[in-house]
């Protein structure tokens, strides 16, 4: 039997519970094969980010070349990229292999508050956005993409997906995790509407990894051919789950990490 199979380009936490990591254990619980391109080596901890090894940008294109070659590819999940030539080197690779679906997490800071991508990365950011199926930012990112204030209500998060539309996303799913409210309240925006995700906000310091799991739960519901609508509904449901039992998972002294097994544990 076939499996569906999605590729993760993106980072490594050494503590296990974003980049690289949370994306292959979302896979998993989402019945995908994971596979993964890693771009940076992080020394962190639930506490912080203490040290950050680049990848070489020939290393990141031989590890595409390597999985496009054997591997039915189904998504591509894009997280850290960290500078502006691994951006430029992941973009050629894209261009190389057509994927059939590309979700793009624009990371630039860790939850600890680590800077993730070189300030003059923007630009290669921006540029990869216009290969990407959807791109899923949370409301500093989506303000740091665009250099305009941070949306402070759904109008101004629907305003602000619109603009990253028109600098080439196919879609844009505009994350509200970090605003205020009972609810958490995403918007997934395309050129034809906008649809509204929600689900209670949930009170824990253990969320760590939280947009590394979406956007790779999104990422598995497109390759097992999903809808971008169904692939985030049922990527927001996960989500939401894995954050409501984080509690349970007792790792590390600061922010530890959602539950990404929380059906099975």
């Amino acid at each position: 039997m076939a499996v569906p199979v999605a590729l993760t380009i993106a980072g490594s936490d050494s503590s296990g519970g974003a980049g690289i990591q949370a994306d292959l254990k979302t896979f998993a619980a989402l019945g995908v094969y994971g596979a993964s391109v890693i771009t940076a080596l992080t020394a962190q901890n639930t506490k912080g980010v203490t040290a950050i090894h680049e990848v070489p940008v020939n290393f990141i294109g031989a590890q595409i070349d390597a999985v496009f070659a054997d591997l039915d590819v189904g998504a591509v999940k894009i997280g850290m990229l960290g500078n502006a030539a691994a951006a430029g080197a992941v973009t050629a690779g894209l261009d190389r292999h057509r994927p059939r679906h590309v979700v793009l997490d624009p990371v630039m800071v860790a939850s600890t508050g680590a800077d993730l991508l070189r300030a003059d990365a923007m630009d290669a950011l921006r540029s990869l956005m216009s290969r990407a199926d959807v791109v899923t930012p949370n409301l500093f990112e989506a303000a740091t993409l665009l250099d305009a204030p941070l949306a402070r209500d759904e109008d101004a998060m629907r305003t602000q997906a619109q603009k990253l539309l028109a600098l080439g996303a196919g879609a844009v799913l505009i994350k509200g995790g970090h605003a205020g409210g009972p609810d958490s309240v995403d918007l997934l925006v395309e050129a034809d509407g906008c649809a509204r995700f929600t689900a209670p906000r949930i009170a824990t310091k253990n969320t760590h990894g939280t947009g590394c799991t979406l956007a790779a739960a999104v990422a598995a519901g497109l390759a097992k051919g999903l809808s971008l609508n169904a692939a985030v509904r049922e990527a927001k449901a996960y989500v939401s789950a894995a954050i409501a039992a984080a509690d349970r998972v007792k790792v590390g002294a600061g922010n530890g990490p959602v539950h990404h097994f929380h059906k099975w544990w």
